[in-house]
């Protein structure tokens, strides 16, 4: 699963340059972003009632190469329950996004993603989520959002994240 993360990054990077490319001249200066969430996870294993939850601390940065496309990483770690614990997660995402407003944003994320409980060996996979973002200001915007990360066989493990971002 880790040689999976290779050919995505690799995928955005096309897509970026591809992006940069169109369009004659670029109007739009690339803009980078960090911001931090409270990361809402649960680990649900198929047809068992035993599903785990708890709550974390999710690190993004990103760069919006316009106002429908950006870069974005993800790095999260936190949250017990019942001995599981999340010892981190981290991958890298194609960002499309949609301006229904100047301060209203609706986005879909597109990557992979690393995830490892304590007492296991880390998992890779594809990953994919949607969320919202609205602009209090210029540089400061309140952001929330639905990730599954990990789709196997016999679990699942998504996280719902609230948090703010600020914009160089």
């Amino acid at each position: 699963m880790k040689t999976l993360l290779i050919p995505v990054a690799a995928a955005c990077l096309v897509a970026a340059a591809t992006a940069h490319a169109q369009g004659g001249p670029m109007t739009y200066q690339p803009s980078p972003y960090v911001g931090a969430d409270a990361l809402f996870w649960e680990l649900d294993p198929d047809g068992r009632a035993d599903d785990r939850d708890s709550t974390g601390l999710r690190l993004r940065a990103g760069v919006a190469f316009n106002d429908y496309f950006a870069l974005e990483g993800h790095l999260g770690t936190g949250g017990s329950d019942g001995g599981l614990d999340l010892d981190y997660l981290a991958g890298g995402y194609a960002k499309g996004m949609l301006p229904i407003t100047p301060s209203f944003t609706l986005y879909g994320l597109l990557g992979a993603t690393e995830v490892e409980f304590d007492g296991a060996d880390s998992e890779t996979d594809v990953s994919y989520g949607g969320g919202a973002s609205y602009a209090l200001m210029p540089n400061l915007s309140l952001d929330a959002d639905y990730m599954r990360y990990l789709d196997e066989s016999n679990y699942d493990f998504d996280a719902v994240s609230l948090g703010a971002s600020y914009h160089f």
